[in-house]
């Protein structure tokens, strides 16, 4: 996790910095593919979190739609929908830092916790966090990111 901290921010200075960074390890070797920070803006896509950017990164390098025997690690909780794509995906487990509360002082949430989605599900996979919450927390404070989030939620021009 402090890895994906560091690379997180390392990216504050990008032209679209953001707290949201992931990444795939493998539970047996401890190779990691598939680091991802969110694309929303850079992307104009919506869907493009660090997450499902990840998830997508991996399937895509292992030519494969499962990843049995990965964990997905990412600095904040991952929301429902980033949550329902690792579950789809069938990793082990998911390792956040930041929870979806500490995010929501920042920017706007959908309160549906990761492993209470995990409950809701007859998919399988171990939620654990938070993990380096501090650190994780801190991405959202770097000036950089508060005024990207600050300006993520002007409307847009029409």
């Amino acid at each position: 996790m402090r890895r994906l901290v560091a690379h997180a921010t390392g990216r504050a200075r990008h032209v679209h910095p953001t707290p949201f960074a992931s990444l795939l390890r493998h539970g047996g070797t401890g190779r990691v593919i598939g680091r991802r920070v969110n694309g929303v803006r850079a992307l104009t896509d919506p869907t493009a979190h660090a997450e499902v950017r990840t998830l997508r990164a991996g399937c895509r390098r292992l030519k494969s739609i499962s990843l049995r025997g990965w964990t997905l690690y990412t600095t904040c909780e991952p929301c429902p929908m980033c949550m329902a794509a690792a579950l789809w995906a069938g990793v082990d487990r998911v390792v956040f830092g930041a929870t979806i509360d500490d995010a929501a002082r920042y920017c706007g949430q959908i309160y549906i916790y990761a492993k209470d989605l995990v409950q809701r599900s007859d998919l399988k996979c171990e939620v654990a966090g938070p993990v380096e919450q501090a650190a994780c927390v801190g991405l959202f404070e770097l000036p950089s990111i508060r005024r990207a989030m600050a300006a993520r939620h002007r409307p847009a021009k029409a």
